[in-house]
């Protein structure tokens, strides 16, 4: 298998988590695990209806890890990555989808695929966007 499509689970923190606008069209019933994790090391920015996932070191984003379902996985990552805007290497990217260390619920540290803001739009969202407090999308105030 592809370095870029190594089968690991993905950390979702915006509209793909559990009760989000895109959960039912790109994860419900794709899944094997779902839990509630944390990645350190990064803030949330608002976006146009969707939020952005910015690297800072002292941040923290809550969200949800999610075990793809093997037979789904490729299939779903591949959806996953249209949806984010990703293309490997494209200078376009709304995303950069990365591997990052993610804390789940129960103390265990995890290697997760993750969806990070471009670099283009990370500086942009630094110098003048506005942050979620509590890296908390859904219970954003």
């Amino acid at each position: 298998m592809a370095g870029d499509e190594a089968p690991l689970p993905v950390f979702v923190y915006g509209t793909l988590r559990r009760g989000g606008v895109n959960y039912d069209g790109f994860l419900r019933g794709r899944t094997a695990a779902e839990v509630p994790a944390r990645l350190a090391g990064a803030v949330l920015y608002e976006g146009p209806g969707y939020p952005f996932a910015v690297t800072a070191p002292a941040g923290e984003i809550r969200g949800e890890l999610m075990t793809l379902a093997p037979a789904a996985h490729a299939a779903v990552l591949a959806a996953l990555d249209a949806l984010e805007g990703h293309r490997p290497g494209d200078p376009r990217n709304l995303y950069e989808r990365v591997v990052r260390a993610v804390r789940t619920e129960r103390g265990e540290t995890v290697g997760a695929w993750v969806y990070l803001a471009a670099d283009r739009i990370a500086r942009r969202l630094r110098a003048e966007g506005v942050r979620v407090p509590g890296g908390d999308w859904p219970h954003r105030a």
